[in-house]
């Protein structure tokens, strides 16, 4: 990070949080004594933070995409998380940095678009608001995610084995898992690991990468020790999620994605790829995830 691009803190009585301009990118989380609630991003295992994936989530079948007969290079989850993003607003409890296509972006994505992330504390809630906007004048496709890494254990007590994902709602649907080519997504589905509402993680179950819901009843988890402060995530506008991490990292990747990796084989049309939402010129829409400290 060099010293004219530093990263920004916002803080309220409950909660810290630090971003980085370079890809808009949640780097810590903290609560009012100071501990840490995101990943350590120890590089033996993964450097990231929270990055955004747009404008497709996940990888793109050869890292590149066809967009009415016409082939472009695009690398995994996009090229947000590594563009330096703008501030166009900040207090000290809020946050706004912006991103708008440029010349290189245009080469590999040739929309003119604005990618605007909010981050606002309210108590022990922080409040994340992502908002694409379509400044073109042609249809825009794009996907949105969100890829946040909260401490695994959190730093409350009880051991990794005893943390559990509460979801909102009972489970049952069968989950998706990465196939056979790198980073993209089996047509087979596999038996839901959810017992009912709550999943018990254990490092084993992402030996074969991440854990994948598109069949999702919840828009809601909580992630934590039964009984002990934990976090409440609210992802109100993303159909799908994802779960990963890299085996005995001190994180869990809880992921709101609207959108999804090319399955395996796909050979389609940008259009034609599954979670691909289409933006008329002028038109806007957001993505809200929030994260709230309960207990306390």
């Amino acid at each position: 990070m060099s010293e004219s691009n530093p990263r920004f803190t916002i803080a309220s009585p409950a909660l810290s949080a630090t971003i980085d301009p370079l890809g808009a990118e949640l780097w810590s989380l903290t609560d009012a004594q100071g501990r840490a609630l995101m990943t350590d991003a120890d590089p033996r295992w993964w450097t990231g933070h929270a990055p955004l994936l747009f404008p497709f989530v996940g990888r793109s079948r050869g890292d590149g995409y066809r967009l009415d007969g016409r082939d472009y290079p695009m690398p995994q989850h996009g090229f947000a998380r590594r563009k330096p993003f703008t501030p166009v607003q900040q207090d000290d409890a809020s946050l706004t940095l912006r991103l708008e296509a440029d010349e290189e972006s245009r080469a590999i994505y040739p929309f003119d678009f604005r990618l605007d992330m909010t981050f606002a504390l309210e108590g022990a809630t922080l409040r994340m608001t992502a908002t694409v906007t379509n400044r073109g004048e042609a249809d825009m496709p794009f996907s949105f995610g969100y890829h946040p890494a909260f401490a695994w254990p959190l730093p409350y007590g009880g051991t990794v084995e005893d943390h559990r994902i509460l979801f909102e709602k009972p489970e049952p649907a069968p989950i998706r898992k990465v196939g056979a080519e790198p980073g993209l997504i089996a047509h087979e589905t596999a038996p839901s690991p959810v017992k009912g509402d709550t999943l018990a993680p254990t490092y084993a179950m992402f030996e074969g990468d991440a854990l994948i819901w598109d069949d999702l009843a919840s828009r809601s988890l909580t992630w934590g020790v039964p009984g002990q402060p934990h976090l409440k995530i609210d992802f109100p506008d993303t159909l799908w999620l994802g779960l990963w991490q890299k085996p005995g990292a001190h994180y869990l990747c809880v992921e709101p994605w609207a959108g999804m990796a090319d399955l395996v084989g796909f050979t389609g049309d940008v259009w034609d790829k599954q979670g691909i939402m289409t933006l008329l010129p002028g038109d806007a829409r957001s993505f809200r995830m929030d994260v709230s400290l309960l207990g306390v």
